[in-house]
């Protein structure tokens, strides 16, 4: 069971130091808190895939703001360990020496939410386990979370922290959204069976789940390729009219909805969504005060059921 304070939507960082520099990632963290933003996740690896970026640059802009603000105390703060390939993996020795790193680059004395940015199964279980208890008992990090485990490791990893009294996760982090809810078939039941929550990632596919992509119509955007793969299955479009049916009904937009849908589900704690500009910050706000009809939620789960499929990570 977790302690922490998710808010209505976790603010997804990957963007900072790719689509959107110091400046523009400084306005956003301020009208996010602002606006009652409580849960700001990042990672040791953001934004590494941009021409010229080393990695850490996501968790730089954060710390800076942190210092520059005063607002450490008005924000749950995570972030993740395993997949910067210079510090890839969950060996104790890594984890030891990439914290103290995000420390640093976040410029405070601890992480509310460490994660296991992927599983590693060359290491074994009570190994890492044992080197995040440490973290916990020294105060540079309040709780773990998992990030894209199987159900099987889930469990063990439980089985392993309870028996040996080392700190378990309480949080997992997965692919599950509208369009990709294979973590319904097995990670969703481990996580609600052992009392953890869920903050799902790419809660808006790529985009999308914000409507802006439909047959025919082109966007300008640096995902725009992994969200218009949607539209070539004729099931997933006639997805977007359901959307676009309960928009309507509640008078908010379609990113709203697919949010609201996820905080319906059993176990979601808070949807994860970035923003690369404050006005994309409007329709991730609207979905917190959504609350859709049991009639509706079923209309949304009847045209996603074909996609109840594996997620592919």
């Amino acid at each position: 069971m977790t302690n922490l304070d998710f808010g209505g939507f976790v603010l997804g960082t990957n963007v900072f130091g790719w689509t959107a520099d110091q400046d523009t990632s400084f306005r956003i963290l301020d009208a996010f808190v602002d606006q009652g933003g409580k849960a700001v996740d990042t990672a040791d690896s953001y934004s590494l895939w941009v021409p010229g970026n080393s990695g850490g640059e996501s968790e730089t802009i954060i710390g800076n703001w942190l210092t520059s603000r005063g607002r450490r105390d008005d924000i749950t703060l995570a972030t993740k360990v395993a997949m910067d390939p210079n510090r890839k993996g969950l060996s104790p020795a890594n984890i030891k020496t990439t914290v103290e790193e995000s420390l640093r680059r976040l410029q405070t004395d601890h992480i509310d939410l460490y994660y296991a940015h992927r599983d590693d199964p060359e290491v074994p279980q009570e190994e890492m386990l044992a080197a995040f208890h440490e973290l916990v008992t020294e105060g540079k990090v309040r709780e773990l979370g998992a990030s894209t485990f199987s159900g099987e490791r889930l469990r063990s990893a439980d089985t392993i922290a309870r028996a040996n009294g080392l700190t378990p996760f309480t949080v997992s982090q997965d692919k599950y959204n509208l369009v990709e809810r294979g973590a319904e078939q097995e990670a969703l039941p481990v996580i609600n069976e052992l009392g953890l929550v869920e903050i799902p990632y790419v809660s808006l596919a790529s985009g999308f789940l914000t409507g802006k992509y439909r047959p025919g119509v082109e966007v300008a955007s640096q995902r725009a390729g992994g969200a218009a793969a949607y539209l070539e299955d004729e099931r997933t479009v006639a997805l977007l009219s359901v959307l676009d049916d309960v928009a309507s009904a509640h008078s908010v937009s379609v990113t709203a909805v697919s949010l609201a849908w996820l905080r319906s589900r059993t176990g979601v704690a808070a949807p994860l969504a970035s923003a690369r500009t404050v006005e994309q910050l409007g329709s991730l706000f609207e979905s917190v005060s959504l609350t859709l009809t049991a009639e509706e939620i079923a209309a949304l789960n009847a045209a996603s059921a074909h996609r109840v499929v594996p997620a592919q990570i």
